[in-house]
């Protein structure tokens, strides 16, 4: 009975250091995933950054773009709102010369 149970605690002993190893080496694998996985972090953080510049850059072109356009609008608007405006003065002027 000694016997058995000298041979049970020594396979225990066994499992237990085969397990502590195992968690070792799961740890060790965890790790080198956080590793790995702050690296693509730091890439991605990298990647949005370029991103936000781009599309800042982007926005900026836009915003000038329709700056341009709308003094190239207000420019055709005014072309033709003077002749009109000196359109109606002659017109009013007929008018009240016929009354």
């Amino acid at each position: 009975m000694r016997e058995s149970e000298l041979r049970l605690q020594k396979e225990i002993e066994q499992v237990r250091a085969e397990l502590k190893l195992d968690i070792e080496q799961v740890r060790a694998a965890i790790e080198q995933v956080r590793a790995e996985l702050k690296l693509d972090i730091e890439q991605v953080r990298g990647q949005i950054e370029q991103v936000r510049a781009e599309l800042k850059r982007d926005i900026e072109q836009v915003r000038a773009d329709i700056k341009l356009e709308i003094a190239r609008s207000r420019n055709d608007l005014l072309k033709w709102l003077f002749p009109m405006l000196l359109a109606q003065v002659g017109v009013i002027a007929a008018l009240v010369k016929l009354l």
